[in-house]
């Protein structure tokens, strides 16, 4: 194609073009900037200024583009390599390959990374259970296929681990595709992913589409879009299910406001921009079973400063099935995961879903945890001894509990020592059951801490006994 503009102004990202005897490309139509020194500069359009002018905003580094360059239409969104093709590949938002194993075939399939949601008669509903392994994930907040889960969480409380480690506890089972999207990730985490990736033998299953820190807001901004466009070409074209996991969400909502600065728009709530609601609006209503093939997301959100009331958290809550609260204060304490029993919640913990045994279970879990809490304050300022006999048993029991809803991670056996552990459902409920009828009251409180099944903690609980009931040496006599 001839170019067809030539740059007007460039103020970091953002880029204005005049295009004289053509007509104006559409809003979220690409342009491709050409600079000798520079090279190529993929930019979207984002506003007609005028009847010859556009203002859009670069996907990549501007350094070096002039003003005066030539510019030209590519004719549509921005269209991305899908297919089988871009399994174990990892990609950029523009969909070239950043993992220097050569470049993708000339006749890799192309879909533009912006399309309208499934209709609603189209999507079809599922309440099949993705089975986690993770003791307080599938008690309390159990996961659905085809279905959105969000684990919320400030800084340093365990989002990236707790989705790393769904991401291990799914591979043995899970025989879908995977598509990992890094929003705003540290180049570390992406390459750690990439050598998991490969020593798991999962990458063949698996497209990494990264959108880092380093890079401009509109590429941090747009790269779920890739993400999600790679993931519904294998739903609808080859109808397979489809595992999409983004870390971290939030930081699409950050590049959102970031770019709505650089185009001048006027700033929301919070700093925010106007258009919050509609931008998540569009990315997470892609996420949807269509035809008998899945998407299920689980996605990471950063919550700042710990303000769970804070827009962009909200915005996001408003549209997953399932919320993993993630809870600094029993982080402290080191119970991990830091799944926080009461806030967190799932649509799917229904009888008519899961069975009416899980469902009391988990209630049963809740009061008690929630009782525990309720009597926090009056411990700390008398201590246990001072509460009555019903009090002191719930206490025990909700500590005994918390310490039985902690579990080692495979991803974390290399800092720990301690092999990770997989649990089933029903091994779970088993063992809750058990501690909430008290046959675990005489047990010590550490017997029930990171292991995995009620077998495993009473092997703990009888090695213990053994080892308080041998005899102590006595020590060797000095001589005179």
């Amino acid at each position: 194609m001839e170019a067809s503009g030539v740059v007007l102004a460039i103020r970091g990202a953002v880029i204005d073009i005049v295009f004289q005897n053509t007509a104006l490309p559409d809003i979220n139509d690409a342009v491709s900037v050409f600079d000798q020194e520079a090279g190529t500069v993929i930019a979207e359009v984002q506003a007609h200024l005028d009847p010859t002018t556009v203002r859009t905003i670069a996907l990549q580094g501007t350094a070096g583009l002039r003003r005066g360059d030539p510019v030209k239409k590519l004719g549509g969104p921005i269209a991305v390599p899908v297919g089988s093709a871009v399994l174990g590949r990892l990609l950029d938002v523009t969909g070239r390959t950043g993992d220097g194993l050569g470049e993708l075939p000339h006749d890799v399939p192309l879909r533009p990374i912006h399309r309208a949601a499934p209709s609603l008669a189209r999507q079809t509903g599922t309440s099949d259970l993705f089975a986690t392994g993770i003791k307080v994930l599938d008690l309390l907040t159990p996961l659905a296929q085809g279905g959105k889960a969000a684990m919320f969480g400030g800084a340093g409380v365990g989002k990236t681990v707790l989705v790393m480690e769904l991401i291990h506890a799914m591979v043995a089972t899970y025989q879908g595709i995977s598509v990992f999207a890094g929003v705003g990730e540290r180049s570390r985490e992406g390459h750690e992913m990439l050598l998991d990736m490969t020593h798991s033998k999962v990458l063949d299953r698996t497209v990494l589409v990264y959108g880092q820190m380093n890079e401009p807001p509109g590429a941090r901004w747009r790269v779920p879009m890739t993400a999600i466009t790679i993931a519904e070409y294998f739903r609808d074209e080859d109808h397979r299910n489809v595992l999409l996991l983004m870390d971290n969400i939030f930081r699409f909502v950050q590049a959102g406001a970031e770019v709505s600065g650089l185009l001048g728009r006027l700033p929301s709530r919070v700093g925010y921009q106007p258009t919050l609601a509609t931008e998540v609006a569009a990315l997470q209503e892609r996420i949807a079973s269509v035809g008998g093939a899945a998407v299920t997301a689980i996605e990471a959100v950063y919550v700042p400063a710990d303000d769970f009331t804070d827009p962009a958290v909200t915005a996001i809550a408003s549209h997953v099935d399932s919320m993993v609260v993630l809870s600094r204060a029993m982080a402290a304490e080191g119970i991990y995961p830091a799944v926080d029993p009461i806030a967190s919640s799932s649509i799917l913990l229904d009888p008519l879903i899961v069975g009416q045994q899980h469902v009391d279970v988990a209630d049963r879990v809740r009061q008690t945890i929630e009782h525990y809490r309720e009597l926090q304050d009056v411990i700390s300022l008398l201590g246990v001894e001072e509460l009555g006999a019903d009090d002191r048993r719930i206490v025990q029991r909700a500590r005994r509990l918390q310490r039985f809803l902690t579990q080692p991670f495979t991803v974390t056996e290399a800092f720990t020592g301690v092999a990770g552990r997989s649990v089933a459902i029903a091994d779970t409920i088993a063992g809750c059951q058990a501690i909430l009828d008290g046959d675990c009251d005489d047990w010590q409180e550490s017997s029930l801490y990171m292991v995995g099944t009620l077998d495993e903690a009473r092997q703990k609980e009888a090695a213990a006994r053994r080892a308080d009931s041998a005899p102590t040496p006595s020590p060797p006599a000095h001589p005179a």
